[in-house]
């Protein structure tokens, strides 16, 4: 099997099932770490009802879907902060594709994106516990910085050249 990598409309339903996993997981990663639960349902919903994603539509900004052997498999979108600087969001494979070569992919995706936007530059926030994700960009060519926000969960931020 193969992936794909392909824009989506960000309110398409393929979109919102994976914005609910994604979401899921890393809520309930975040209240398991930290209260010992899983993320509240009447929580969840209010979180994914006030995250829509109209962030990453065009004109400033993307978001793809990664495919499996056709199955969506996982999320990255981009938008544009300025007219420079891009911000990679909502990187996500689902528990069952990873270890398959799809996030590196994904992301890189996502850096064709933003370069296609315009961008020279990429930035990203993420939390501790997330540390697969932190090896990742790592392991990318990220390089961890200052704070370039102001997020309630960021944790560590990072930046990469495109140019």
């Amino acid at each position: 099997m193969t992936w794909t990598v392909a824009p989506e409309p960000y309110d398409s339903p393929v979109a919102a099932a994976l914005w609910r996993a994604y979401y899921t997981a890393v809520s309930d990663r975040w209240y398991l770490l930290h209260e010992g639960r899983r993320t509240d349902p009447d929580e969840l919903e209010r979180e994914i009802a006030a995250q829509l994603g109209t962030e990453l539509a065009p004109p400033r900004g993307r978001l793809l879907v990664a495919r499996y052997g056709g199955e969506p498999g996982g999320t990255a979108g981009v938008r544009l902060l300025d007219g420079t600087t891009a911000e990679l969001k909502r990187v996500f494979l689902r528990e069952s594709m990873r270890g398959k070569g799809g996030a590196a992919l994904l992301v890189g995706a996502a850096e064709d994106a933003a370069r296609a936007l315009g961008a020279g530059r990429i930035v990203l926030d993420t939390r501790g516990d997330l540390v697969e994700a932190r090896a990742l960009y790592t392991r990318l060519g990220y390089t961890e910085t200052e704070p370039h926000n102001d997020e309630p969960y960021a944790e560590h931020w990072f930046t990469k050249r495109l140019t």
